[in-house]
């Protein structure tokens, strides 16, 4: 008789071991969104291979030729610039600020967070109220009131969107931390003698990470697009920059007139990449909670 394929020794497994089996073997939203992902970062790492021109070479005798003439696949903008070339670079340049953008986020969200979280009292309650003003405002307004005081720049684009993301992460890590400063642990630790600055970084800070990196990849997202919408309203990037809301920025206008590649192309490597860093996300989370349950 064929032995059941979760069983063990031929005793079967409870019916809450068999459902977390089947979701650890089937994150589909992961392996998708990893997929998804993978494909867009080598079309950015891989694109002067890809595209034989430059992201700032143009064509002057070819401009605005639709997808699929010689030398262009996806065709050119108004100023001869090969679409395909600049939809890839300017992987490079979202990537890296949206990404780095969370990044800074999330260290300076995270020390903060848990230095309010595990000290509490007047710390905790000025800590919250800054938190507090800073989600008091939409956030994309936020990002256009900064954006528009520090100008553009990928420097002062990192540091707005950083400036926009911190207060979840202060929020999210100062929960996780007041969770388990009482943890047995965290005594364990602090009676051998370790400071405040050593229990944090070393005991409690590791241990209360997990939701931030679920959370990291969304923000990513979302820090991508916000970053396009500031570039489109003239906020983020030049116009001459390989950057896709800046590219849409540039062909919204001929789009209008029929001509919709410089708009569809850049726009659909948009939502490409920000789907792919939702299902991540998603993913991320779903084997959160299998590992939990």
């Amino acid at each position: 008789m064929a032995r059941d394929p979760l069983t063990r020794g031929g005793i079967a497994t409870a019916p809450g071991a068999r459902r977390r089996v089947r979701r650890q073997g089937a994150n589909g939203a992961l392996i998708t969104g990893s997929v998804l992902f993978g494909l867009v970062v080598c079309g950015g790492l891989f694109a002067s291979l890809l595209s034989s021109w430059g992201p700032r070479a143009a064509d002057d005798v070819n401009t605005l030729v639709p997808p699929g003439t010689a030398g262009h696949l996806l065709g050119t903008d108004r100023f001869g610039y090969d679409v395909l070339s600049r939809v890839l670079h300017a992987v490079r340049l979202d990537l890296l600020v949206g990404v780095s953008a969370v990044v800074v986020a999330v260290v300076v969200g995270s020390l903060i967070g848990a230095a309010v979280g595990y000290l509490g009292g007047w710390a905790d309650e000025v800590g919250m109220r800054v938190v507090d003003i800073l989600q008091a405002f939409p956030a994309f307004v936020l990002a256009l009131a900064v954006a528009a005081v520090l100008g553009g720049g990928p420097v002062a684009l990192v540091l707005v969107l950083a400036l926009v993301n911190v207060a979840p992460y202060i929020r999210l890590m100062r929960s996780e931390v007041r969770a388990v400063r009482s943890a047995t642990y965290v005594e364990a630790a602090r009676c051998a003698g370790n400071g405040t600055l050593r229990l944090l970084l070393r005991h409690i800070v590791p241990n209360c990470l997990r939701p931030v990196f679920v959370l990291a990849p969304l923000n990513c997202g979302w820090a991508v697009i916000t970053l396009a919408g500031l570039s489109f309203l003239g906020l983020g990037v030049e116009v001459t920059e390989a950057e896709w809301g800046a590219m849409i920025n540039t062909g919204a206008g001929d789009a209008l007139s029929g001509d919709w590649w410089p708009v569809v192309f850049p726009g659909a490597a948009l939502f490409v990449t920000v789907l792919a860093l939702a299902l991540i996300s998603e993913g991320l989370q779903s084997a959160t909670r299998v590992r939990r349950s």
